[in-house]
C-alpha cells in the first residue's frame, strides 16, 4: 500500500449504532475501502444518548460517563474493522470519530457531539480527528452537514446530480460541474418514524417500511406537518437536528388528529419524501438523479416515493462504488485525512461559514 490508510467513525442521529470503515487514501484523497465493521448500541447505551438530546438531571456527569461508553465501543469496532483489513493498528494513520451529537444550536454558536478522543487514541494506540463541526460554527456557520465535500470527491459526474442522505435528518449536496457546490439539511428522514415506530410495535425502526405501508397518508395531517413548521421555508444554507424534530413536536401537531398509528406513520414517511422533493425541486431543478445513502436506502416504500415525486432515477450509492451504509464513516476517514493533510473541508457555500476552514483537532496516541 502507497497512499495513507484512515479509519472513519460514524453514530448518525437515527441512534442505531456505530460504523466504521478503514480506507486508503491516495494523494488527491481519492479513497479505496479495504474493510468496513459495525456494531449496534445496547439498549442502555442508547435510552441514555437519547435522554441527553433533552434538558435533564445531572446533564454533565451523564454526558462525562456516557462518552467513555462511546469511546470504547468505538475503540471495540475500530479495532474490529482493522483485523478486517488485514491490517495493525501501526498501520493507520490517524482514526476520524465525529461522535454523537445531543446539541445542535449554531444560531446560539454551538454543537456538542458527545466524545472521548483521548481514551479512543488510549485504546487504540492510534492518533484520533475529532470536533469537526466546532470550527465552522466559530466562523458563522452551521457546522452541518460535513459531507458534501467529501460527496464532490466521489460522486460528482458530467451532469447534474443529487447526493440524499437518509438517516435520521435527511441532507442533499448538489453536484452540478457548472455551479458552485451547495448542500444543505431538508429535515427529518428517519427520526420521526423510528419514534413513532418504536413507541408503537417496540421495534428500533420500522423494516422496509412495511409497517407504515400498511396505513394510508392523511393528506391535511401532512399538510399541517409541513405548515406548521417555520424551518420548512428557511433559505439554504440550514441545518437541523433533534434539537427541533422530538417527540413533542410531533405530539402537538397530532393532538388534532385522530389517527391510526399505521396511517401516522405511513404519513411520517411521505412528510420525508415530500420535504425532500421540495428541496429538490427548489435548488436543483436540473438535476438528472438522485442517489441515496444512509439507513433510509433500505426503506423500499420511502424510495419508492421518491422516485414518484422526484420524476428521476433515484438509486442508492451502492449502485455506483459505495455501499449506502458506508457513506458517512467513509466521508468521516476523509476528513481526518483532510486534516491531517492541512485540506480545508469546510464549504461556506455549503455551512453559510465565512470562509473555509481546517476541520477538526488532533489527540495524539503517545
Amino acid at each position: 500500500m502507497t497512499g495513507q490508510i484512515y479509519v472513519g467513525l460514524m453514530s448518525g442521529t437515527s441512534l442505531d449504532g456505530v460504523d466504521a470503515v478503514v480506507a486508503e487514501f491516495d494523494q488527491q484523497g481519492t479513497p479505496k475501502l479495504l474493510a468496513r465493521a459495525s456494531e449496534h448500541f445496547s439498549p442502555g447505551l442508547r435510552h441514555e444518548l437519547l435522554s441527553l438530546n433533552s434538558s435533564g438531571a445531572d446533564e454533565l456527569a451523564r454526558a462525562a460517563i456516557v462518552s467513555q461508553a462511546l469511546a470504547r465501543l468505538y475503540a471495540t469496532v475500530t479495532k474490529q474493522a482493522i483485523f478486517a483489513a488485514g491490517l495493525t493498528s501501526q498501520d493507520i494513520s490517524a482514526i476520524g470519530a465525529h461522535g454523537q451529537t445531543v446539541r445542535h444550536q449554531p444560531q446560539a454558536g454551538y454543537t456538542i457531539q458527545l466524545n472521548s478522543p483521548a481514551l479512543l487514541a488510549e485504546l487504540t494506540q492510534i492518533d484520533v480527528v475529532a470536533d469537526f463541526r466546532s470550527r465552522d460554527v466559530a466562523a458563522g456557520g452551521q457546522g452541518a452537514p460535513l459531507v458534501p465535500m467529501f460527496h464532490q470527491y466521489v460522486f460528482m459526474g458530467n451532469e447534474p446530480r443529487v447526493v440524499l442522505n437518509l438517516g435520521g435528518i435527511a441532507n442533499i449536496t448538489v453536484l452540478d460541474p457548472d455551479k458552485p457546490l451547495l448542500g444543505f439539511d431538508t429535515g427529518p428522514a428517519n427520526v420521526l418514524m423510528d419514534l413513532w415506530c418504536e413507541r408503537h410495535t417496540g421495534q428500533a425502526y420500522d423494516h422496509s417500511g412495511q409497517w407504515g405501508g400498511s396505513g394510508l397518508v392523511n393528506k391535511a395531517l401532512l399538510e399541517h406537518l409541513i405548515s406548521s413548521e417555520p424551518w420548512f421555508d428557511l433559505p439554504a444554507p440550514k441545518s437541523t437536528g433533534r434539537d427541533l424534530f422530538h417527540a413533542d413536536w410531533l405530539n402537538e401537531r397530532l393532538s388534532a388528529f385522530v389517527e391510526t398509528p399505521q396511517n401516522v406513520q405511513a404519513t411520517l414517511r411521505a412528510l420525508t419524501a415530500q420535504t425532500i422533493s421540495q428541496a429538490i425541486e427548489r435548488y436543483a431543478t436540473q438535476a438528472k438523479d438522485v442517489l441515496v445513502c444512509g439507513g433510509g436506502a433500505k426503506n423500499a416504500l420511502l424510495m419508492r416515493d421518491l422516485g414518484n415525486l422526484l420524476k428521476r432515477p433515484v438509486t442508492a450509492t451502492d449502485y455506483h462504488g459505495i455501499s449506502s451504509q458506508d457513506v458517512e464513516a467513509l466521508a468521516f476517514a476523509w476528513l481526518a485525512w483532510a486534516n491531517q493533510n492541512d485540506v480545508k473541508a469546510s464549504n461556506p457555500a455549503v455551512t453559510g461559514a465565512q470562509g473555509a476552514r481546517l476541520l477538526g483537532a488532533t489527540w495524539k496516541a503517545g
